[in-house]
């Protein structure tokens, strides 16, 4: 799939495992993203005072702010930032859950290099397809 980066596009990767921070940011380095990164879901949140990004990566399991912390304050934004998680629990009733609190996608580690950056990009490219995922996923979580 050809990936139509749109001009400026920040992706924020928050990743408490610095090696798979690190693999994240050259890969998407490589296929030609910005991108910031935050060893936690606390340091991620306080960035948004300065700056928005047009997507987020996140792991779902992290210390103390875990994915489904920051999923749950994005979600009260008044403007949505796509989300792509990346967990190793990769139970059904997570994935729903996920996906319900307003994940574009949820994948299980380790992640394949090519299906994160389909995912990023069909995040970036806002359309029926997406929305019509996020509630196909809603309505299999019961939400």
């Amino acid at each position: 799939m050809p990936r139509d980066i749109p001009e400026n596009a920040l992706i924020a990767i928050v990743e408490d495992d610095g090696l798979v921070r690190r693999a994240m940011e050259r890969l998407l380095r490589a296929a030609g993203y910005r991108c910031v990164s935050f060893a936690s879901g606390a340091d991620f949140l306080e960035s948004l005072h300065d700056r928005r990004p047009a997507c987020v990566v996140m792991d779902l399991g992290m210390p103390v702010v875990t994915g489904f912390d920051v999923l749950t304050l994005l979600r009260r934004e008044a403007g949505r930032i796509p989300v792509v998680v990346t967990t190793a629990d990769d139970s059904p009733q997570i994935r729903c859950h996920v996906i319900a609190l307003g994940a574009s996608a949820c994948l299980d580690k380790p992640v394949d290099d090519t299906v994160l950056l389909d995912e990023i990009s069909a995040a970036l490219q806002p359309n029926e397809i997406a929305s019509d995922r996020t509630e196909n996923a809603r309505q299999a979580s019961g939400g």
